[in-house]
């Protein structure tokens, strides 16, 4: 059975998971992450990241993700764990594009 590994950006951080199925969803412009898949890892060892990813995405029966959040989709034979990355000022991921609405704020000329 295939398996693929997304990485998309939401709310600042970079989320990586693994799902059964990707697709174009049936709403333009989003893709649809359906079979979500968590790493079984050992029971004495608990890693807080995907703990706290499977806890936001239990119940979820898929996702539809905006295609400018997407960073890449990789067919995989090995599942990994399921991580949140934060953005840091040293980050080498940049969002492109950028939001389609400037962020609320002072719009003001600079001078």
């Amino acid at each position: 059975m295939r398996l693929f590994r997304i990485l998309f950006h939401n709310q600042g951080k970079v989320y990586e998971i693994y799902a059964r199925r990707v697709s174009q969803g049936e709403i333009y412009g989003f893709v649809e992450v359906a079979d979500l898949s968590f790493e079984e890892g050992s029971t004495l060892l608990i890693d807080p990241g995907t703990e706290r990813l499977k806890s936001e995405l239990k119940g979820v029966q898929r996702i539809l993700i905006p295609l400018h959040s997407v960073i890449r989709v990789d067919e995989v034979e090995k599942e990994g764990p399921a991580k949140i990355h934060e953005i840091g000022a040293q980050g080498n991921v940049t969002p492109f594009p950028s939001a389609l609405y400037p962020p609320p704020g002072d719009r003001s000329p600079k001078t």
